[in-house]
């Protein structure tokens, strides 16, 4: 039988104290917890932990009640089953890639890959003894000519995020199966709204939430969203081991932008229409890579497996005007950011060089286009105000 408790001192009452809030609380919102360390009722709960699964809780980094929420939440976005929070779309990449490979392990990306994709592969992957290939996503035979016995992932990307190529998915996915090969695919530019990946037989979806989901510019995040059990167990035991953690506030700030993503992804989307609609009109813009015209590689694809557009596209400029133009035409943008990261609610645009030998976005050898290329987001402010502000920026791309 316990001591009877004896009064306790100042100090330990900012602590401890006998208060417990009345449950249960109508707010709208999922609550924020904060928490590094959990605790248990007893010495026997604590031993009983279970960090593999959403069914209890063992330490802050596996999870609170507010970041099993966001990753449940995600994975119905995906259209999956079990999803891992991971700090950013870069470190769901690095996740997936050291969970499935090992020295001697060959890995193949498409050459139009997310760059610092193609980074990793050229630094980390290749200290650690695993080989990466680059194929053409826009030929299922390039890729099916580079898989082996060492071939244990394929990246998949559509569209390419800066070349904006839209591949034949269910063709590359079957070269995948017919081999035996795990499959994941970047599903950002469509956030996970426009494209259903796993309705396409792909093993895992990765999501960059710092974009579309988060809509504020203000949060990193990434998932990794699966189907398969076992698949999901592989690649959280790695998370456990790498120490991936997601705090309380991050958590409660991505559900908040969740609510709304629909609507901004519609206006954005709209508005990148409009914009590559008008620059296509414009003499100094000698083509427009957008998923929805007929002239982008793999617009037919793109209307089968795409239910919409999202605001993020690219331009080619007409060979004539010098580079050192482009770059002030971008600089003298008002209502556009130059910046990387995307789906927020600020435009941005951003030139780049893509025709030289290890270029941007894909291999020199393959790039067709001799101008500069801008790849343009659309946020979601009034559309005549972004096309005001591209028209009087053009005025220094003439003679």
């Amino acid at each position: 039988m316990s001591a009877p408790k004896k009064s306790l001192g100042r100090a330990t009452r900012l602590v401890h104290d006998d208060y417990v809030a009345p449950s249960p609380f109508g707010g709208l919102n999922v609550g924020v917890h904060h928490a590094s360390t959990i605790t248990w009722p007893t010495v026997a709960a604590m031993r009983a932990r279970d960090w593999k699964h959403d069914t209890g809780y063992s330490y802050g980094l596996h999870g609170t009640p507010t970041t099993f929420t966001l990753a449940h939440r995600i994975a119905a976005l995906e259209g999956g089953t079990h999803c891992l929070l991971v700090p950013s779309g870069l470190a769901a990449i690095v996740l997936v890639d050291l969970a499935l490979l090992q020295s001697g392990d060959r890995l193949l990306l498409p050459d139009n890959v997310y760059n610092p994709s193609r980074d990793l592969g050229g630094t980390l992957l290749a200290g650690l003894g695993i080989e990466t290939r680059f194929y053409d996503p826009m030929d299922p035979a390039s890729l099916d000519a580079l898989i082996d016995a060492r071939t244990k992932l394929i990246w998949l990307e559509t569209p390419g995020s800066v070349t904006m190529e839209v591949p034949d998915l269910p063709a590359l996915v079957a070269v995948a199966k017919r081999h035996g090969v795990l499959t994941a695919i970047d599903n950002t530019w469509a956030a996970g709204l426009l494209l259903r990946p796993f309705d396409h037989g792909i093993d895992i979806v990765m999501h960059a939430l710092t974009k579309y989901p988060s809509g504020g510019s203000d949060v990193l995040m990434g998932s990794v969203t699966t189907r398969d059990d076992d698949l999901h167990q592989r690649l959280k035991a790695v998370e456990m081991k790498m120490g991936y953690g997601i705090g309380g506030d991050d958590a409660y700030l991505m559900l908040r932008g969740l609510a709304t993503m629909e609507m901004r992804l519609a206006r954005s989307g709209e508005n990148g229409l409009a914009l590559a609609h008008w620059m296509s009109e414009r003499p100094e813009i000698a083509a427009v890579l957008h998923p929805a015209f007929p002239e982008c590689p793999g617009h037919a694809f793109w209307k089968r497996d795409f239910s919409g557009s999202a605001g993020l596209f690219s331009v080619i400029v007409d060979e004539a005007i010098a580079e050192s133009k482009v770059d002030a035409m971008v600089d003298a943008l008002d209502l556009f950011g130059i910046g990387f990261s995307w789906g927020g609610v600020h435009s941005l645009a951003v030139p780049y060089r893509m025709a030289v030998p290890g270029g941007t976005a894909r291999s020199a050898s393959r790039w067709p286009h001799a101008g500069t290329l801008v790849r343009f987001y659309a946020g979601t402010e009034e559309v005549v105000d972004l096309i005001d502000d591209l028209e009087r920026a053009f005025l220094l791309l003439k003679d």
